[in-house]
């Protein structure tokens, strides 16, 4: 989608001055997430006939693992809600352990929250965005309770995000734009939330998009669908969206609101990684045996029409052999015939990878050694356990805003429960996040540390028994019971065998 040409239609009929040129930078983010930049990756060669060829640069697509492996150090499968009030956990989280029930769950709201953070580090800002659908509305548009309505969130890059109100750096108004089709033809829908005093007003719009004379979209206005409504108002609420960017003071002029992408310092690390790749590719690809003969080698046939015509050696292996022009003297000539073995180069290509690694990783705020380029994959250095100084500092700073984030858009998720849905929650209940701090202690790490805790006596051994095998607290009692009287047994029996 062409933000920028929306956004300038945007300022032309609504008379906004949204900043159109910040995100350009966001489109160069996506396409290096997307491992393709047109510049960079679409290479240009001359052919032998003077033609010229395209050629894809390889590409190790590593500001995608970048965000990926950001995402998934903040917000994985042990990150935890820790709610004061009990029937408001039960509600969002369910009534287990795990926190795979309640409303989160109906909503898959930890799969898509992993993939925003990702989405938010290569575009600079994500957004949680609350929506109820069946809402119940008066004439004026103020919304009336609603117990059939159904909770819903989305889930918005910054490519997404239009800011209209910033105070003190925090987005209080936005915008918030994606694509969609109406009755078969693409369109763009728009929802904007503004607030006046203590009411939040959700503007809904949708606008039909056709190509212009010089190539450059058309947006015109559309109808709202049937069974919406244009206009929502909610009283005393906390706003229905929570923004985040990644920890990084930004460096770029224009887009105030938004933050800028975990990788934006690192795009020439990022280069540095897909030439070094490239190369080592290249030299794989070219680096084959090289028989170099002349015509006087080759069999000789003739066809029908009496044309005469060279059979050259291995004719179904052709890249090994190529044809020189016959030199003066006989086949003995040592011109006639000549062999080739490069070298491929495969040390001076890896360490040229690695070398490439290190700096995208260490301009990524990961620290300097956090990939490894083995065997023709990247995996997480197992020897980076050592040194994680410069990672932990960052994920801490980088939680954050996270952390804001997910509190403000679950208490905007209880608001909207209780007063619209009459659910028995409460939105000023405490709501904290239990973070996953495998990054500082890795779990095998943290159950050799358990087991001599054990041994030693400074920890009951079913705390090891449960964190070893993943056993509830009661199977751990049961095992350490069971092992116990297995050991009385035995030595019984060997006093009594004596």
């Amino acid at each position: 989608m062409n933000v920028s040409a929306f956004i300038e239609y945007l300022n032309k009929t609504k008379h906004l001055q949204l900043d159109a040129d910040y995100y350009g930078n966001i489109e160069i983010w996506r396409q290096w997430w997307k491992g393709n930049v047109p510049d960079i990756h679409d290479q240009k060669e001359d052919a032998p006939d003077g033609s010229v060829i395209s050629r894809r640069l390889a590409s190790l697509r590593m500001p995608k693992h970048v965000c990926e492996d950001w995402a998934n150090l903040l917000l994985n499968d042990k990150t935890t809600f820790q709610i004061g009030d009990g029937t408001t956990s039960a509600y969002l989280l369910g009534s287990d352990e795990q926190q795979t029930g309640g409303l989160l769950r109906q909503l898959h709201f930890w799969e898509n929250a992993n993939k925003l953070v990702e989405q938010a580090y290569w575009s600079g800002t994500g957004a949680f965005v609350l929506s109820v659908e069946g809402l119940t509305v008066d004439a004026a548009g103020n919304a009336l309770p609603s117990p059939q309505g159904r909770i819903q969130l989305d889930y918005d890059p910054a490519c997404c995000i239009l800011p209209i109100s910033v105070e003190r750096g925090v987005v209080t108004e936005a915008a918030f734009v994606s694509e969609c089709m109406m009755s078969g033809k693409p369109a763009v829908y728009l929802q904007t939330h503004t607030s006046k005093d203590d009411k939040c007003t959700i503007t809904n719009e949708w606008f039909e998009v056709t190509d212009g004379i010089s190539g450059t979209p058309k947006f015109t206005k559309a109808k709202t669908p049937p069974g919406t409504v244009e206009n929502i108002t909610v009283t005393g609420a906390p706003a229905w969206f929570s923004l985040f960017s990644p920890a990084v003071a930004k460096n770029i002029d224009g887009g105030m609101g938004l933050g800028m992408s975990i990788f934006s310092e690192a795009l020439d690390a990022a280069q540095m990684v897909d030439y070094a790749f490239d190369n080592y590719r290249q030299d794989l690809r070219l680096g084959g045996k090289k028989i170099f003969y002349d015509r006087s080698m080759c069999k000789k046939w003739v066809d029908k029409d009496g044309k005469e015509h060279a059979v050259p050696p291995d004719a179904v292996h052709r890249q090994i052999f190529y044809e020189l022009p016959t030199p003066e003297g006989g086949i003995d000539q040592p011109a006639a015939w000549r062999e080739y073995n490069p070298d491929l180069r495969t040390e001076d290509n890896h360490r040229a990878v690695q070398d490439a690694l290190d700096m995208m990783s260490f301009k990524c705020r990961l620290g300097c050694h956090r990939y490894k380029f083995d065997q023709g994959t990247v995996t997480t250095a197992t020897e980076y356990t050592g040194s994680r100084q410069d990672l932990v500092q960052n994920a801490n700073k980088n939680q954050i805003p996270i952390e804001t984030a997910l509190i403000g858009i679950l208490r905007a998720i209880l608001w909207a429960a209780k007063n619209l849905l009459g659910a028995p929650v409460d939105p000023e209940t405490s709501i904290s996040v239990n973070w996953d701090d495998s990054y500082i202690v890795s779990d095998q790490e943290r159950t050799n540390q358990l087991r001599e805790d054990a041994l030693a006596g400074l920890v009951p051994r079913c705390r090891y028994l449960s964190a070893r095998y993943s056993l509830s607290e009661d199977e751990a009692h049961q095992w350490t019971a069971e092992a116990k009287a297995d050991s009385q047994t035995a030595e019984q029996l060997t006093f009594g065998g004596a």
